[in-house]
């Protein structure tokens, strides 16, 4: 039960780390190609620094790519969608991964969901939709769009450690490399390089990519898919909350009633799957 807390905590300490992506993107003035390439250059020092201190040997396999690429497109989705829409669309619309981590665990992996996880999904749903019924805008409708992407993919970095010859590390690795490369074009136009870009560059680089998916990996060792997914929901409350109070872009009241449906429902789902997990030793 104690190793089950922990990767609880460890998922949940990651989900508060990725929260801080929507502030610092929106504070540095450039391309959202340019910020994710500068803060994937700084993650694969932080990544290449843990498998070095672990020892952990990079792999490689066909299994481990698809890990890559989808780790690959929700860094560039994600960044694309800050810049295109508001920070509330964009990680709302995000946190549709738990919906498609049961279509995938069920179609793909054959996996029955359990009629809890199917409730509470469907209340994290509800919440979901106060947050889009909100703040979604027809001007930013391809934004919208680029968010919900990165929901699919975001999906796909819940299961990597389901996968047949997996590891999650080593694909959260080549998925920064392929990020820094395909980015660094863009960084290299930029001009300003000034004091708030570059911090801001840092923090998201070291903190809330690097560190946060060495938390998400150890943590998916103990946690199930769907239930990080769901443990994740503290993000979409945070990530606009903070832009709200340091971007000044507004919450309204319909997201404040969607943030405590989500925060809620996550609450109880963890306390009813803890009793579960007692009463079945």
């Amino acid at each position: 039960m104690k190793v089950e807390r922990k990767g609880v905590l460890f998922v949940f300490l990651a989900a508060v780390l990725y929260s801080i992506g929507g502030l610092c993107i929106k504070v540095i003035p450039w391309h959202a190609m340019s910020i994710n390439g500068g803060r994937n250059i700084i993650s694969i020092l932080v990544v290449g620094g843990y498998l070095f201190i672990t020892r952990h040997s990079l792999r490689w396999n066909r299994w481990v790519a698809l890990g890559a690429v989808c780790v690959c497109g929700t860094n560039v989705l994600f960044t694309l969608a800050n810049k295109m829409t508001t920070a509330a669309n964009a990680i709302v619309l995000q946190f549709t991964a738990p919906i498609f981590v049961l279509l995938i665990s069920l179609l793909f992996l054959h996996k029955k969901p359990q009629k809890l996880d199917l409730l509470v999904c469907g209340v994290v749903l509800v919440g979901v939709l106060c947050f889009f019924l909100e703040s979604l805008e027809a001007g930013e409708m391809l934004g919208n769009l680029v968010a919900l992407c990165s929901g699919v993919t975001y999906a796909g970095i819940f299961l990597l450690n389901d996968m047949p010859n997996a590891d999650p590390i080593s694909s959260v690795f080549w998925g920064d490399v392929c990020s820094a490369v395909v980015g660094l074009p863009f960084l290299l136009r930029e001009t300003d390089f000034g004091f708030v870009p570059m911090t801001s560059l840092v923090i998201l680089g070291a903190f809330q990519v690097g560190l946060a998916y060495i938390l998400m990996c150890e943590g998916l060792k103990t946690t199930p898919a769907v239930t990080a997914a769901l443990i994740s929901g503290i993000e979409p409350i945070l990530n606009p909350t903070l832009v709200a109070v340091f971007y000044h872009e507004t919450i309204g009241h319909l997201s404040l009633v969607g943030a405590v449906i989500v925060v809620v429902s996550i609450i109880i789902y963890n306390i009813v799957k803890e009793r579960t997990n007692h009463d079945d030793l």
